[in-house]
């Protein structure tokens, strides 16, 4: 079940309270009858890392990334083949997976 927070508009008088989803929000201040609101704050997890969601158990995901990383290289070896002065960009090193 969730915590919700609520802080009273009369008192100042804060507190948290688990509560079904189903349940009816606070209205009035346990310690002074006032009118109570509801405070909103960040949520509490934070994903890092880029690409998490492309290694949770998805096999084809695989195959697809290794295909456009080959063919990005196959295009910059005929460019530099092509007789181009102008050095070719270095591949961008593969993501660290998070811990």
């Amino acid at each position: 079940m969730p915590t919700y927070q609520y802080a009273c508009t009369a008192c100042d008088n804060q507190f948290e309270i688990v509560q079904k989803f189903t349940d009816d929000a606070l209205t009035v201040c346990p310690s002074c009858q006032g009118e109570l609101r509801k405070v909103f704050s960040a949520v509490g997890i934070v994903f890092k890392g880029s690409g998490f969601y492309r290694t949770d158990s998805r096999s084809s995901s695989s195959s697809t990334v290794s295909s456009t990383s080959s063919s990005s290289t196959s295009s910059s070896t005929s460019k530099e083949s092509s007789g181009s002065s102008a050095p070719a960009a270095p591949a961008p090193a593969p993501a660290a997976a998070a811990s």
